[in-house]
């Protein structure tokens, strides 16, 4: 390892298939080491994780990272949203995590919805209207379908909540991440207790909030990691807060996430509240606020269909008349949760690379439906769509959303931007910057642009259609998968 030219740090990104760790020099957000160990992810009715497998995947990607983490003078951990931990008196899981993409809280979620007002009151209150993604909806879950596993929680947390934690000793979060509970209200910026009541969630089980800037504690004896005690552990944040920081993203600049789940997004100065529930009123790890779209079906599903098919996922082709919505996972933009797959149009002359082609303009549609929601109307429409995530890199995942947008569409070259996200998060503790003022003195945007085309106008009418014309199908409740 090169000589570093200022402190190092160490960004974490925590998602919900894999922990990666980030050694970066703080002076020029040159990467120094790296490395990655995988969680398992339950399959079947729930999306679950034992929140102890992620503390060992850290451990072993610091491993991987060598005598770099070791000399690292703060740490920051970003993760994966909505994720319910309950913890006991001692700190261990009561039971496997319920992840973002578990959809058994929509029954919840509903009910939540009506008894608190409708979709206008929550949005007003929390900046959205809960899914069953939202934590709160998984609490609810929790109570009513093993209410003994609820009353035996002494702590809730988020997943970044919970390695801090362990790092720390101190039950702490962050405003981004925390925002996307359900039981925060963004316009006072704190707890709600009326929320917290109607799900019978004792506010003292839950963790600070730590503010923009602020040093959440610092690594305890006992943990067992590369780290000194005593070194500078941020406050962390959710991953698309995480992402928007490792950008140094400003207001009004679109952002679209291709991964497990897919994600529109941008920075803005105005407290977001759609009470249609297609945007998600977040707030951002800096004290502005994160608008943002969010699907369930994304790269993975895209994978799958080319699986099925028996084809390479870059073996797409053009000219199809059929429409493929690949909601294999229910879906929350549009808010189908009881959906699955639905393929129409169908002839003897479509090819497998053209079905193929089908469930990418299948995954973009609603993401781009919800673009114009998420930026502010003071937005630029010439500017490029930032594409990021690991479908980013692959030239179908490119084309299909450069054809169905109509915008240039720019690569950053910079990868895992979650973890340098909290990289820049914890260099900010060292040197008083802004976390996103850190990533643009890292250049981190910088990349290829490709230059717009014509907006495919046919395409995504035809989706618009059989989406709305199936919509009493994909509404209908099937219960658990």
């Amino acid at each position: 390892m090169s000589a570093a030219e200022g402190p190092l740090v160490v960004g974490v990104d925590t998602s919900t298939q894999s922990t990666k760790a980030l050694v970066v020099d703080a002076a020029t957000g040159r990467v120094v080491a790296s490395g990655q160990a995988p969680h398992t992810v339950s399959s079947g009715a729930g999306r679950e994780s034992d929140p102890r497998q992620w503390w060992e995947a850290l451990g072993e990607a610091l491993r991987q990272c060598g005598d770099a983490a070791r000399e690292a003078a703060a740490v920051s951990i970003g993760g994966q949203q909505h994720g319910l931990v309950t913890l006991d008196a001692h700190g261990e899981p009561v039971r496997p995590a319920m992840l973002w993409n578990d959809v058994r809280s929509a029954p919840q979620a509903r009910r939540l919805i009506e008894e608190l007002g409708g979709p206008e009151s929550w949005a007003e209150r929390t900046g959205s209207v809960p899914s069953a993604s939202f934590t709160v909806t998984k609490w609810a879950w929790l109570a009513e379908h093993e209410p003994d596993a609820a009353r035996a929680a002494r702590a809730v947390r988020l997943p970044h909540d919970y390695l801090t934690e362990r790092l720390t000793g101190e039950g702490t979060t962050d405003r981004g991440d925390v925002s996307g509970t359900g039981w925060w209200a963004s316009g006072t910026e704190a707890y709600d207790d009326d929320i917290l009541a109607r799900v019978g969630l004792d506010p003292a089980l839950l963790p600070r909030v730590v503010r923009p800037g602020e040093v959440a504690g610092t690594v305890r004896d006992g943990h067992g990691l590369p780290f000194t005690k005593g070194t500078l552990v941020a406050a962390g944040t959710g991953d698309n807060a995480a992402a928007a920081l490792g950008l140094g993203l400003r207001p009004g600049v679109p952002v679209m996430s291709l991964g497990t789940s897919g994600t529109a997004y941008a920075v803005s100065r105005r407290r977001p509240a759609d009470p249609t529930g297609t945007v998600a009123g977040f707030a951002d790890a800096r004290g502005d606020w994160l608008p943002l779209a969010c699907t369930l079906n994304c790269t993975l599903a895209v994978d799958r269909v080319a699986a099925l098919l028996g084809l390479d996922r870059e073996a797409v082709e053009p000219g199809t008349e059929v429409t493929l919505l690949p909601f294999l996972d229910g879906e929350r933009t549009p808010n189908l949760p009881n959906a699955s797959g639905l393929l129409h149009g169908l002839r003897h002359d479509t090819t497998a690379g053209q079905l193929l082609q089908s469930a990418y303009d299948g995954a973009v549609h609603s993401l781009l439906n919800a673009l114009d929601l998420v930026l502010d109307a003071d937005a630029d429409p010439s500017a490029p769509l930032l594409l990021i995530g690991g479908g980013a890199r692959g030239g179908a995942w490119q084309e299909t959303v450069r054809r169905l947008s109509g915008r240039a569409v720019q690569i950053p070259e910079a990868k895992e931007l979650v973890a340098l996200g909290a990289a820049a998060q914890a260099a900010g503790l060292l040197t008083g910057e802004d976390a996103a003022a850190v990533a643009r003195r890292w250049d981190t945007a910088s990349g290829p642009v490709l230059d717009a085309v014509p907006r495919d106008e046919e395409t995504l009418a035809r989706i618009t259609g059989v989406l709305s014309d199936a919509a009493p199908l994909l509404e209908r409740t099937t219960g658990p998968r």
